[in-house]
């Protein structure tokens, strides 16, 4: 009876992927209908739309050398290693062609020949950045110095001046320092604090012609270095964070130069300086010298600003080291 009922009202064809409006059969809603494919292996990648991935091998992080007298190697014993009279062109192994199939984003190893009984398993794990020692806040001594006043007592005023400086010699260039430390193993960015309520990284606008590198060196000294005769800080600027442009004269900052805009008022560039073991830093004494976690700036934008708190994604490109 189910046969020839079936018979009688043929259900109507649907085309892989075509969709079924609401109404065209009873009790149907709009949808899509996707064609099964045949076989046992069709009908479980049917379930889901992500076909699922073969399994990595776990690798570890350092080089591995395989000798052939070695009776297991990540687990695999010794007759599934190479053999020594191998030949250099021999066809790849079940795992290396699993690996061209299906490469890691994340680990991948390269297997290369030694000698004629060994070979060498480099891992090949992408690498997030430079790595940089941070050393605990507690190896670092702070000390006051003669008060520094602003040029700018607000906001308001100090996009003024920019305004003028503007018309006189052009765009407005800025250098800012990143200076990292440790606490309880995570990294904190040192800030000064102005009148308990503005936070800023130290540094400010270049010379005319001066160079980024040179500029924020000078800025360093003048806002963190103690008053001592023949004192050379060993600080090093290595790396360029950001770069941030001020397309017209209000707060707005992007980490990119607009498009539209052909003369942007100001550049400000973010360099990361990486510091010795021991230093002693000596702040003005205007000035509130704070050690402030990374998770504490993430996405804080109302306190820090848009360059401070998009300073832990700037960040997470490099190793840290905590010594």
């Amino acid at each position: 009876q189910i046969m020839a009922d079936t018979a009688a009202n043929p259900e109507p064809s649907v085309e892989e992927g075509e969709k079924v409006s609401e109404g065209s059969g009873p009790g149907q809603n709009s949808q899509t209908i996707i064609t099964e494919p045949e076989g046992k292996e069709g009908a479980e990648n049917a379930e889901s739309e992500d076909v699922p991935m073969p399994p990595l091998e776990k690798v570890k992080s350092e080089t591995i050398t395989v000798d052939e007298n070695d009776e297991k190697r990540e687990g695999k014993t010794k007759a599934e290693a190479p053999q020594p009279d191998a030949k250099p062109d021999a066809q790849p192994d079940e795992d290396d062609k699993n690996a061209a199939l299906f490469p890691s984003p994340i680990i991948t190893t390269r297997r290369e020949q030694k000698d004629s009984s060994s070979y060498v398993y480099t891992d090949l794990r992408l690498q997030t950045g430079p790595t940089v020692d941070l050393y605990p806040l507690s190896n670092y001594t702070f000390d006051k110095k003669a008060a520094q006043l602003e040029k700018s007592k607000n906001h308001d005023e100090r996009l003024h001046r920019m305004k003028v400086n503007y018309e006189k010699v052009g765009r407005r260039e800025t250098v800012e320092g990143v200076l990292l430390a440790h606490k309880h193993g995570h990294p904190h960015v040192l800030l000064l604090e102005i009148n308990q309520t503005f936070f800023k990284l130290p540094g400010g606008r270049l010379r005319q012609d001066e160079d980024g590198v040179t500029g924020i060196k000078r800025k360093l000294f003048k806002r963190m270095a103690p008053i001592q005769e023949h004192f050379t800080p060993q600080w090093e600027i290595n790396h360029l964070l950001a770069e941030w442009w001020r397309p017209e004269f209000d707060s707005l900052l992007y980490p990119y130069k607009p498009p539209h805009i052909s003369k942007p008022k100001e550049r400000k560039r973010v360099y990361l300086v990486t510091l010795p073991e021991k230093c002693l830093f000596a702040v003005p004494s205007n000035y509130l010298l704070r050690a402030v976690p990374l998770f504490e700036l993430y996405n804080n934008v109302n306190r820090y600003g848009a360059v401070i708190s998009n300073l832990p994604q700037l960040l997470s490109h490099f190793n840290f080291t905590i010594n």
